[in-house]
């Protein structure tokens, strides 16, 4: 990763709520964050099942920590814990 690439990437759909929901706790924390839109048809999403072994989003990969994971409520709760000093 170079050094002008955000540590955090989300990988995510247009007009998704549960994304929606991400993003508005990256920004809350200050975050810096990069954004990959991904295909609309599930089954199409195979960039996002190679990282998280998953086709959902919202997907993220912290390079800070090591972690990748899915599921918007887990990744909340993620970035609550692990962030919590950031805002």
């Amino acid at each position: 990763m170079s050094d002008d690439q955000p540590a955090i990437t989300l990988y995510r759909l247009q007009a998704c709520p549960y994304c929606e929901r991400v993003v508005r706790v990256l920004k809350e924390k200050g975050l810096d964050y990069q954004s990959r839109f991904v295909e609309p048809m599930h089954a199409d999403r195979n960039v996002v099942k190679r990282v998280s072994g998953k086709r959902s989003v919202p997907a993220i990969v912290d390079e800070n920590t090591g972690v990748t994971m899915s599921e918007s409520a887990n990744i909340v709760e993620y970035l609550e814990q692990t962030y919590e000093e950031a805002a």
